[in-house]
């Protein structure tokens, strides 16, 4: 695809949708196939409904732009190493995306609006930045799993050079990928499939915006923890964890018709024995509050 028609289509992917500020902006991503996601078109439309009446024509020039400069020096790359090299440099020296580690909880670090200001944020803000990126030039690019510190994976799983985008975009060998885990696990802790598993960009966009949740919660806020839960069911309908939190903090404002309401969702969309356990017996204890 050519530099023009990629930066149109980040236009149109990230648009005009500030304009509304409730969750209508963002039902489309619920209505998309995963694969049709585009991560940081999706992530800047999710901040927008934080930002009511930002114009995101100047975010999406810069991911337009970073696209141009990976393309100019270097859009050829055949190895995932040589293409986890120019992720850095480009996203990480040139345009100097970093980890906030000074003001690590500040929720702007999973505000991709603010990241993009700043220059710094979380391991998964800024996983989707280099994900998106690659995947725009027809690179394999994916967002593991890893607990407590997301990883991004370039290349394919048989052939894959992991990278911090925390860290610069830094290459993580076995001994340093051993290294994060430890700092998050307890040292000693061994890498599991799962830690190396690609999340789908559903998963990323909600990991994301679980970050602000907690961090919500942790401030004593749960009406703004509440938003962002709703969120999350809007653009992740099949997301059990998402719809039993959104009843949690519904009971916990007394809107018990909407935590019933939620619980149902929860229902109709998890066939696990035991969140479908909690979900009845949470119904039956609301009802009985009747």
């Amino acid at each position: 695809m050519a530099a023009p028609a990629r930066r149109a289509r980040l236009h149109q992917e990230g648009r005009a949708l500030v304009e509304i500020p409730d969750n209508s902006a963002i039902l489309e991503l619920g209505l998309l196939e995963d694969e049709a996601i585009s991560l940081d078109s999706a992530a800047l439309q999710i901040a927008a409904l934080d930002h009511a009446g930002l114009d995101l024509s100047s975010y999406v020039n810069v991911l337009g732009d970073i696209t141009e400069r990976l393309v100019v020096l270097g859009g050829a790359a055949e190895s995932a190493a040589a293409r986890a090299r120019l992720l850095a440099r480009v996203i990480g020296t040139e345009y100097g995306f970093t980890g906030d580690r000074q003001t690590y909880d500040d929720p702007d670090n999973a505000d991709l609006i603010r990241v993009m200001d700043r220059r710094r944020g979380l391991p998964v803000s800024l996983a989707i930045l280099y994900v998106a990126a690659a995947r725009r030039l027809g690179w394999q690019a994916d967002a593991l799993n890893t607990p407590g510190h997301v990883v991004a994976r370039i290349g394919s799983e048989t052939e894959p050079v992991l990278i911090d985008p925390f860290d610069g975009g830094a290459i993580l060998d076995a001994e340093r990928f051993a290294a994060l885990l430890g700092a998050v696990l307890g040292r000693g802790a061994a890498p599991r499939p799962e830690h190396l598993t690609p999340m789908s960009n559903r998963s990323v966009l909600v990991r994301l915006l679980m970050n602000q949740a907690s961090r919500a919660e942790g401030r004593g806020d749960p009406e703004r923890a509440l938003t962002l839960f709703e969120r999350m069911t809007v653009i992740a309908p099949s997301n059990a964890h998402a719809w039993w939190e959104q009843a949690r903090l519904q009971v916990h404002k007394g809107d018990v018709e909407a935590a019933r309401a939620s619980l149902s969702a929860m229902l109709e969309v998890t066939r696990e024995p035991e969140l479908r356990m909690h979900a009845c017996a949470a119904l039956d204890a609301l009802s009985r509050e009747r």
